[in-house]
C-alpha cells in the first residue's frame, strides 16, 4: 500500500487489518535515528532500519512509503514529544527551561542523528522543506509563544526584534552541537539567556 507524505501528514492514511502497535512505531522510529547517526541518511535504507529493530521490512512500508516519509514522520514526533512549551511565569525562567531542555535533546542519542540529517539538507530539496515544516516550525513555535506570553506580562520591549531573538536561541544551540562541538551544557544556556536574549528583548 502506497502512501503519499501529503497524506500521511493529514491523517488520511488508509486502515487494514488490525490497528497499529503504537509501540511498535516508536520502536522503528528509533531504530531509524539509530541507523542514520551511524551511517547518515543518504546511506540509511528500509533494510537496515527493519534490521535495527527486528521487523519485517514490510512492517516499515505497511507505515511508510519511504525512508523520506520515515524520517519527516519521526522529524515531526520528535517535535512534538520534546519540545515541551514551559509557563514559569516570568521570561526567564521559560527560556531557561526551553533551551535546557533542548540542549538536553540534542546532546542525547537524538544529536548525531541531528547532524546526519541537518548536513544533508542542502542536497536533499524535499528532506529541507518537510524539516523546516516540522520540527523547526515546532521549535521555533515554542520560542515565539514563550516571547508572546512575555509581552503580555509587560516583559518584552516594544520593539523587540521577536523573530531575531528566536533565530538567535535556536543558533546558538546548532552552531555548538555542528561546528566547536563544545558541550550544550548548562551555563552556556545561562550565558545565553543571560547575556544575549534578555538583554536583546526585555524591558530594562
Amino acid at each position: 500500500m502506497a502512501v503519499s507524505t501529503a497524506a500521511f501528514n493529514e491523517g488520511r492514511v488508509p486502515q487494514r487489518g488490525r490497528p497499529r502497535d503504537a509501540s511498535r512505531d516508536d520502536a522503528l522510529r528509533q531504530a531509524a535515528l539509530e541507523v542514520m547517526a551511524e551511517v547518515g541518511y543518504r546511506a540509511l535504507t528500509m533494510d537496515a532500519v527493519a534490521a535495527r529493530a527486528r521487523a519485517g521490512k514490510a512492517t516499515i512500508y505497511r507505515r511508510w512509503e519511504s525512508k523520506l516519509d520515515l524520517v519527516i514522520d519521526t522529524c515531526t514526533q520528535l517535535a512534538t514529544q520534546n519540545l515541551a512549551a514551559p509557563d514559569t511565569g516570568s521570561l526567564a525562567g521559560d527560556l531557561r527551561e526551553f533551551l535546557s531542555s533542548f540542549a538536553a535533546f540534542l546532546s542525547g542519542p537524538i544529536g548525531k542523528a541531528a547532524q546526519a540529517l541537518v548536513g544533508e539538507l542542502p542536497h536533499e530539496p524535499e528532506l529541507a522543506a518537510a524539516f523546516r515544516e516540522t520540527f523547526l516550525i515546532s521549535q521555533r513555535d515554542v520560542l515565539r509563544g514563550i516571547l508572546d506570553r512575555a509581552a503580555e506580562r509587560g516583559e518584552l520591549k516594544a520593539d523587540a526584534p521577536r523573530g531575531m531573538a528566536v533565530e538567535i536561541a535556536g543558533a546558538a544551540l546548532i552552531y555548538r552541537l555542528m561546528l566547536t562541538g563544545d558541550p550544550l551544557d548548562e551555563p552556556f544556556v545561562e550565558k545565553v539567556v543571560e547575556q544575549v536574549l534578555l538583554p536583546l528583548v526585555r524591558v530594562s
